[in-house]
């Protein structure tokens, strides 16, 4: 695999992203019949091409992982001056940005594909959505709740839990229900009121003191639940 496709979408050509957005095309119509070939056509390339970039199938599987959960932000912070409304900005931004991308018909499809994939053995789809999807994205994230409690801002003992639990208050049953076909509201404005909401509770959870004051709306009752 190249070295842009090696840094999570950093550094993938404009070229390179329709490649990968025409494989999350065909994974919603698709499904697991995706082949290099069928990538070839969409995109308009050569499966030399796609092979000099990707390597094999797992290769561009792994990429197009990556370029979706690029789509997940942890936000710009400055880490010497940290404060509480710069902290709640970006965790609602990390919130939100995480909805819309597991929301999407394209995360839906390769999902799908991914689990069925993991309980038949047919492949290792799904231990690349977990390595190149969630752990990734748990690293982007990490880092912003260590320097919330370097600033003061929040207090918890163990990273890894910390962010476990903000990612429980962002999705709760939220995947599984749009996994299994559920209607959900996944609006623009439902998915602002959901990672306000993820947001505050976390707040009430870890917040070295008080909670930021308007961390979003006023509590309503959960668009998705």
């Amino acid at each position: 695999m190249t070295q842009a496709a090696s840094e999570g979408g950093k550094e993938w050509t404009e070229r390179q992203k329709d490649v990968l957005d025409a494989v999350l095309a065909l994974l919603v119509e698709d499904g697991d019949r995706l082949t290099m070939a069928a990538v070839a056509r969409r995109a308009k390339c050569s499966k030399e091409t796609l092979y000099k970039w990707f390597g094999d199938r797992d290769g561009l599987l792994t990429a197009t992982v990556r370029w979706q959960a690029s789509r997940v932000r942890a936000g710009g912070f400055d880490r010497a001056r940290l404060d509480a409304a710069a902290l709640r900005e970006s965790l609602e931004r990390f919130a939100a940005d995480w909805l819309a991308v597991i929301s999407s018909r394209t995360s839906i499809a390769l999902n799908r594909v991914a689990v069925a994939h993991a309980g038949s053995g047919r492949s290792n789809l799904g231990a690349i959505v977990l390595a190149n999807g969630r752990f990734a994205i748990g690293g982007r994230m990490k880092p912003l709740l260590e320097a919330g409690r370097e600033a003061g801002l929040l207090a918890f003992d163990d990273t890894e839990t910390a962010f476990r639990t903000f990612f429980g208050l962002i999705g709760r049953d939220v995947q599984i229900r749009l996994l299994l076909g559920d209607r959900l509201d996944t609006s623009e404005e439902g998915i602002a009121r959901e990672a306000a909401r993820a947001t505050r509770q976390f707040f009430a959870l870890y917040g070295a003191s008080q909670p930021p004051a308007q961390a979003g709306s006023p509590e309503t009752p959960a668009s998705a639940g």
